[in-house]
């Protein structure tokens, strides 16, 4: 075997079991991976913009007929401009069914996140079997595989790319590796556009700072500065758009607070080893604890203490400054208040307290277990398992039985540790304990029950239903979030992020696309330019859930298509005028209307008001034969124009901060290829 296949088995066997490990929760559970956002949001986006990608449709931007759901660029959260995001929206449009998508997905990123966890702990000079033990237990904390993996998977593609940029940073700071690299990681997690990949990219950089200050390297503090400005400068193409809507749009739970929601205390951390233990945080469901073991980490960590050589910190501390400075700055995130600007839901942050002090871990599992004071070692690791065997017990005392199971492995694993201690076998039991509490708490928790238990179909398919016709309005929440982009017709229910104010307002729409009992009542009231909003939005059929509406009014010109049990379906009886664009109403002359999701081309035979049926985001720009025309929000937010004069008259969007922000990305490509040639230059003529 080279030497290159020998380095390279320890990160393949990593891969290897993780990729199975993985598997343990699907099975168990085969909606694991298809949970709260995850089943309103981001799978069904996923294969809608996967169908996008694949006709040929880059960069998606905007969809119209999604609505509050459609403005994709200021969600920011879908990662249009990540090429692994697009990669894996086109592997999901292959799917027909999401569970198994999301199983395949969501594989791929705990391996990747695997893989960097290994990398990161092998460039502090963790031993290749310590670096692996670590880098398998981390993507199967309670937090990062119960959340972020099972519900929240933005959180999950932004984490794993967070140890790929300070592995390759550490590198570029030491001289030994090429800047281009820290640079693409670190675009990698700005681009998913979940704002914690871009605190994690400045926070993993700031402490390589502080490390290299520390030992006066002034080259590779100038290095770190040129890395993070070029990382900087991609920040405006993911970030503008968002910013440049929030003029029209909020976003629930900004500014500063403290709910008390997913706020973990400094004292829920002294338990990171027992399985069973669901900790005392408030959750969405349940005011007093967590359904899952949120805060677990890895079985090991609390027994294993006591046999670890600590006076490697001591002699390496310097080298270990950034670890140390990214482990203290998240642990007082970690314990801050629930709401901080973009930031919500402290216990998020628990996955990169546990990276750091993963990576200080393998370093001391690295030198072997102590065998020496075995009498004093016992009694103290007795004591730390008899503790947080009893803070397991108190937060639950009724599931006795599984505490008593977790204890179990718990003694039955250190004592097979320690008796194997500086063998090889030592990280096989390591490993072996990993898969065996994952078995337990896959058996113990088999879905996540903090969060909204959304009730999905199981394939793409079975969406295709024959209610939903042209342009539908739903009362109530018969199809959830953006489940309804997999339908052939257009729903106006999406969930976002983003909602665009005067439209939730007018149409009683939550976030999640539900609506209210009054919501029919609400478009069918006059608006200000005449119709009611009803038909500016060309909606063509409405679905009456029956326990939010029971008797809905069925308004003139419309019918009752169907009634059971479940929804009534009120259709349209007449034709939508212009059936080719958006135009929904209008006192001018119109001869013609064509249009796609950015663009209305009209041709206007005298002057008058147009009113479309699309929401005003902010990007849009109107022409008639050339000339500017003013372009404003009309009822519910729709898009309004006053035409002058007869003449063609063309609507074109883009979203705010585009051309700035790819002006700004595009240096910062360029400026990464010239710092990596200027370094390969240097390294070739000095050595």
């Amino acid at each position: 075997m080279t030497q290159l296949a020998r380095r390279a088995l320890p990160a393949a066997a990593v891969v290897l079991v993780v990729a199975l490990l993985a598997e343990l929760p699907f099975l168990r559970n085969r909606f694991f991976y298809v949970w709260d956002d995850s089943a309103a949001q981001f799978l069904p986006t996923w294969h809608f913009l996967g169908d996008r990608l694949a006709a040929g449709e880059w960069p998606v931007f905007l969809s119209v007929d999604n609505w509050m759901g459609g403005n994709f660029s200021a969600e920011a959260l879908f990662g249009l401009w990540n090429p692994v995001n697009l990669a894996n929206y086109l592997l999901v449009s292959r799917f027909d069914d999401l569970a198994l998508a999301g199983l395949v997905v969501k594989t791929e990123f705990l391996v990747l996140l695997a893989l960097g966890a290994y990398l990161l702990c092998r460039e502090y000079d963790a031993k290749p079997a310590a670096a692996a033990v670590i880098a398998i237990a981390l993507p199967f904390g309670g937090f990062t595989l119960y959340y972020d993996t099972a519900s929240w998977v933005a959180g999950l593609m932004a984490f794993t790319w967070i140890p790929y940029t300070w592995w390759s940073a550490r590198r570029v700071a030491r001289g030994v590796g090429s800047p281009l690299w820290p640079f693409l990681f670190g675009a990698l997690a700005v681009t998913t556009g979940n704002p914690y990949g871009l605190l994690g990219v400045c926070a993993v950089l700031a402490a390589l700072l502080v490390e290299s200050w520390l030992v006066r390297d002034r080259a590779a503090l100038l290095r770190l500065v040129l890395v993070g400005v070029l990382v900087a400068l991609v920040v405006p193409l993911v970030y503008l758009p968002l910013l440049g809507n929030s003029a029209v749009t909020e976003r629930a739970g900004q500014g500063f607070a403290a709910t008390g929601m997913l706020m973990p205390r400094l004292s829920d951390f002294l338990n990171p080893s027992m399985p069973s233990h669901q900790p005392m945080i408030t959750t969405f469901a349940n005011p007093t604890r967590l359904s899952v073991p949120g805060v677990y980490f890895a079985w090991f960590v609390v027994p294993l203490l006591p046999w670890l050589d600590w006076g490697i910190v001591r002699q390496r501390w310097r080298e270990l400054t950034a670890v140390f400075v990214v482990f203290g700055g998240y642990l007082l995130l970690a314990i801050g208040p629930s709401n901080m600007w973009m930031f919500r839901f402290p216990l998020r942050h628990v996955e990169v307290i546990y990276l750091a002090f993963g990576v200080v871990f393998a370093v001391l599992l690295s030198a072997g277990l102590r065998t020496d004071r075995t009498r004093a070692r016992v009694l103290v690791t007795t004591g730390a398992l008899l503790f947080t065997a009893y803070l397991t017990f108190a937060a639950g005392p009724w599931e006795f039985r599984r505490h008593l199971v977790s204890l179990a492995l718990l003694v039955v694993g250190t004592a097979l540790a320690v008796r194997l201690a500086n063998t090889r076998a030592l990280h096989v039991v390591l490993v072996a304990g990993v898969a065996l509490a994952l078995l337990l708490q896959t058996a113990w928790f088999p879905k996540n029950a903090d969060v909204a238990q959304y009730a999905f179909p199981r394939t793409v398919s079975e969406l295709r239903a024959d209610d939903y016709q042209g342009t539908t309005y739903q009362v109530g929440s018969v199809v959830v979030g953006n489940n309804g982009l997999l339908l052939d017709a257009a729903t106006v229910a999406s969930y976002t992020g983003m909602g665009y104010r005067k439209f939730k307002q007018a149409t009683c729409m939550n976030y999640l696309g539900t609506t209210c009992a009054q919501g029919l009542d609400k478009l069918l009231e006059p608006t200000e330019v005449g119709p009611p909003l009803i038909d500016l939005m060309r909606v063509e059929t409405v679905v009456v859930q029956k326990a939010v509406n029971p008797n809905p009014v069925t308004p003139p010109g419309w019918r009752v298509e169907r009634s059971n049990d479940l929804v009534t379906v009120l259709r349209r009886t007449g034709d939508i005028p212009w059936p080719g664009g958006r135009v929904s109403w209008t006192d001018a002359g119109l001869s013609a209307d064509r249009s796609t999701d950015t663009r209305e081309e009209l041709r206007v035979d005298r002057p008058g008001k147009v009113v479309l049926a699309r929401l005003n985001w902010p990007g849009y720009r109107a022409e008639l034969d050339g000339q500017p025309v003013d372009v404003r929000e009309g009822p519910a937010g729709l898009v309004v124009l006053d035409v002058p004069k007869a003449g063609s008259l063309t609507l074109t969007w883009r979203p705010p901060g585009l051309v700035p922000g790819l002006v700004a990305a595009a240096l910062a490509v360029l400026g990464a290829l010239a710092l990596s040639a200027v370094t390969v230059v240097r390294r070739r003529r000095f050595g």
